[in-house]
């Protein structure tokens, strides 16, 4: 899946762009543009710059400079802009949802930003369930308290999805990974440096100050043996690179094998507890993990696994207690983990809330409103078009055999492409929502949609459903679906405008089209064939060849330094840098072909190969709090914006464009310059 961008114009300043040609062409439709003369923000740009130094500061620089990240965001940019915007929308139809007593998208939204009775009803909400985790006595009764819990949302030492099978992805199978972390990562508990000292520090306070909240007493021990367990289970934990691996962690039993497998836990009572008992199966993500983290638990004191079950309820549904346990889960995990100085008002996680309850009975409003015909039928035409660039490039790359071309083009054939919302939406019939009684709503929310999920074991796969909202700045691809999907929310500007300059269209929302469609044929998703079903169909050469171009791309990534002794993880990313070289490639292709032989333009000093590579880079602009870029290079698989932006360096177009020369930074001698699709 995909990131988040924002658009912001900044103040302006000189340009002098490498010149082509002096004959100039103005943009098409300039009126209707919403950024700029022709789609891009020349004013965020910092000329002072070279392209071949640093080509996210020469696009981007000034608009870096001039923005200051929002004081509720751990980041802000084109994604965070965007995002703000769909809040802002989504506020004004749920604040006239509320004045209609039967709407349940109003009373739901109305309840959440009821502070006043949250504050007034206290704990009372959440004692019952409370009393039940402190009336554990003993670890036969676990397993089932555990399953109660799973229902409801809350953490556990092992989290459960329902999916398609991998290997038969016309059925649904309920699958199991490694949990259990209350931080981010297993390096967060491992790593022996000052700042990941200081972080379990802060965190064991943050345990302490929850369970203290909860009413409990010796509170500093217990947090201490509570960090001491999961640090146990982080140990034993596998690596994000070993767990993303789709080959890895296909791992299919009964819960009779993985009881067997993994003792120290009652699987067999949670699988029946959660409804999963009818499921053909379970696919076990990291075998040896489960083994040990149920070993742990079979070890465990039980005030220890009491005390966890607590700090998750309350971390879990903090946005519906009172306002101390709200800012004690924000006070950790927004601002230590984050930098994130305050958090977001109400209304707009009041917002959150409710799209996550509800998200199609608003959809259905969101779309009618904000999302044109004519956005719609322009989309479809470039994703079209970005689709056939993609079959050119199967035909010419010279790295793959003739056979596996010829399932490569029936897997492209067999693409399935979702733009803007559903074409069916989800009925909410059975969730009760109360007035006044956000914590209710937010409980049995979870507990709807949980049964929900487990509803679909033995039915048909549901491939008209999406994982996200028509509302959400995002994209992804699903590899079992045979699929890419695109919001109607990212499908504005800076990412695409239907009356910009093409060149701006085809690098910024083309490309991501572009990397969406790629990820079916990147490291993971090229594992997955025209059916959707994790298969071989590679020959031995095409992986050989495919993984020495990969191993190019992870010692290129490798080598970005963010801040000192800490770099970008090149074999963690690998399928998100994979995706962003192609996308690019695909893209550019796709726009000279819809050219029709026609020459590009000249607009304000700038040809089209520049416009197309500017277009990439605007739509990348994000600054970031150190925090949350720390974090991210421990836990998110897609490079910090500049080095994605940086990936141009690899396309013979871009530096002809840009006219680099041996020495600068980005530089790359063309023999060294990566290219896979």
């Amino acid at each position: 899946m995909k990131t988040r961008l924002a658009l912001l114009l900044a103040a302006s300043t000189a340009l002098t762009i490498i010149p082509a040609s002096p004959k100039e062409t103005p943009a098409a439709g300039t009126k209707a543009v919403k950024i700029g003369s022709f789609g891009f923000d020349e004013k965020g740009m910092d000329k002072t710059v070279s392209p071949g130094e640093d080509f996210y500061r020469y696009a981007n620089g000034t608009w870096a400079k001039a923005t200051s990240i929002p004081a509720d965001k751990s980041n802000y940019g084109m994604f965070t802009a965007l995002d703000d915007l769909s809040k802002d929308r989504l506020k004004t139809i749920l604040d006239a949802a509320r004045a209609d007593p039967s709407s349940k998208v109003g009373i739901a939204y109305a309840a959440f930003l009821d502070e006043a009775t949250v504050e007034s009803r206290g704990f009372a909400p959440i004692k019952p369930w409370l009393d039940k985790v402190r009336a554990l006595k003993d670890k036969s009764g676990y397993a089932a308290l555990a399953a109660e819990a799973d229902r409801s949302g809350i953490g556990l030492p092992f989290a459960g999805y329902v999916g398609q099978d991998d290997k038969n992805p016309d059925v649904y199978i309920y699958g199991m990974s490694q949990a259990g972390l209350g931080m981010p990562d297993r390096d967060f508990y491992i790593l022996d440096n000052d700042r990941m000292k200081a972080m379990r520090a802060a965190y064991a306070v943050h345990l302490g100050k929850t369970l203290t909240l909860a009413g409990e007493r010796n509170v500093e021990a217990r947090a201490q043996a509570l960090l001491a367990f999961e640090t146990q289970i982080a140990r034993v934990s596998w690596t994000r690179e070993d767990s993303g691996d789709a080959t890895k962690i296909y791992n299919k039993m009964t819960f009779a094998e993985l009881q067997t497998r993994a003792p120290g836990f009652d699987f067999t009572t949670f699988a029946n507890g959660i409804g999963a008992g009818k499921s053909p199966g379970v696919l076990v993500a990291q075998p040896s993990a489960f083994t040990s983290i149920a070993a742990l638990i079979g070890k465990a004191d039980i005030g220890v696994l009491r005390d966890q079950m607590i700090v998750r309820s309350l971390d879990g549904f903090s946005d519906v207690l009172p306002k101390a346990i709200t800012d004690e889960a924000f006070a950790f995990f927004g601002t230590t983990l984050n930098g994130t100085p305050q958090n977001q008002l109400r209304w707009k996680r009041g917002v959150d809330f409710t799209t996550g309850a509800l998200g199609d009975e608003i959809s259905t409003t969101y779309v009618a409103r904000y999302y044109p015909p004519e956005t719609k039928a322009k989309m479809d035409e470039l994703v079209t078009n970005v689709l056939a660039a993609m079959g050119r490039r199967i035909d010419t790359i010279d790295w793959m055999q003739p056979v596996t071309k010829v399932k490569a083009r029936q897997k492209l054939a067999n693409f399935t492409t979702k733009i803007g919302y559903p074409e069916r939406w989800r009925d909410y019939a059975g969730l009760e929502v109360r007035a006044g009684d956000a914590f209710g709503n937010a409980l049995r929310s979870r507990h709807f949609q949980h049964e929900y999920n487990v509803g679909k074991l033995g039915q048909p796969i549901y491939r008209w459903e999406w994982a996200m909202t028509p509302m959400t700045v995002n994209a992804y691809a699903n590899f079992g679906m045979n699929e890419i999907v695109f919001p109607a929310a990212i499908l504005q500007p800076p990412f695409f405008d239907p009356n910009a300059d093409s060149a701006i269209n085809y690098g910024g929302i083309g490309s991501v089209i572009g990397h969406e469609i790629s990820h079916h044929f990147d490291d993971q998703g090229a594992k997955y064939d025209q059916t959707g079903k994790l298969a071989d169909w590679w020959t031995a050469e095409d992986v050989k060849n495919f993984e020495a171009r990969g191993k190019k791309l992870i010692a290129q990534y490798d080598a970005y330094e963010v801040f000192p002794g800490e770099k970008v993880k090149g074999e963690f990313t690998l399928g998100e840098n994979i995706g962003d070289l192609a996308g690019v490639a695909i893209a550019y292709d796709a726009w000279k072909a819809s050219l029709k032989g026609k020459p590009a333009p000249v607009i304000n000093g700038m040809t089209g190969d520049q416009r197309f590579f500017l277009g990439w880079a605007q739509v990348w602009r994000r600054n970031y709090r150190d925090a949350n870029l720390r974090q991210r290079l421990l836990t998110d698989p897609h490079s910090p914006s500049k080095e994605r932006v940086a990936v141009v360096r690899n396309f013979d177009a871009w530096n002809k464009a840009f006219a680099t020369k041996p020495g600068q930074k980005l530089y790359l001698k063309p023999e060294e310059r990566v290219k896979i699709w």
